[in-house]
């Protein structure tokens, strides 16, 4: 009989879980941008299980208490977040590395789908896509002493959705005060 009672109930809480519909908002990554009065809040969808999305930054003027919001696609999700600032050349801006871009026609933005980088000025105001849809970013690093941001990866000359020898691997070179190409190297 006690096991009827568990099984009954264990069966009865189940329908219940699985009732609650609601996405709720959730602010738990906040960053800082140095040397101004603002500071970035990620913003994620939860639904029942997992997260579904982390599409959106805030922009939040921690001085007046305005702020902007910078949108991504609905499915994507945001990988890195970095400032890059550079007293020295007058360069502040946000890099944002984030998978926009279905390019594997599938159901959804998924893992083999490729991130993008965007460079953000440091209101949110600015947001400029670096690299093109149907480059897959492998890595990035910043010459601080030149202001260059340099970009790894390759372009899926085939349209496969994977990487192989009819790919073409290429490095990108981004002025970071501009954020214009440079040169494809």
């Amino acid at each position: 009989m006690k096991h009827a009672i568990v099984l009954f109930f264990s069966l009865w809480i189940i329908p219940v879980y699985g009732q609650d519909k609601t996405n709720y908002v959730h602010f738990n990554k906040l960053k800082e941008i140095t040397g101004t009065d603002y500071t970035i809040a990620t913003i994620e969808h939860l639904g029942k299980m997992a997260t579904l999305n982390s599409t959106q930054l805030l922009f939040i003027n921690t001085k007046t208490g305005r702020s902007r919001q910078v949108d991504f696609p609905k499915d994507g999700n945001i990988s890195e977040l970095e400032q890059i600032r550079i007293d020295s050349l007058q360069i502040n801006r946000v890099i944002v590395e984030a998978r926009t871009v279905n390019l594997d026609n599938s159901k959804r933005i998924d893992w083999s789908d490729p991130y993008q980088l965007f460079g953000l000025s440091v209101d949110g105001e600015e947001k400029v896509q670096l690299t093109p849809d149907n480059f897959y970013t492998r890595t990035w690093g910043v010459n601080r002493q030149t202001g260059g941001l340099v970009i790894t990866g390759h372009y899926d000359s085939n349209n496969n959705g994977r990487y192989d020898k009819t790919d073409k691997s290429e490095i990108l070179l981004f002025d970071l005060k501009t954020l214009k190409l440079i040169a494809k190297i």
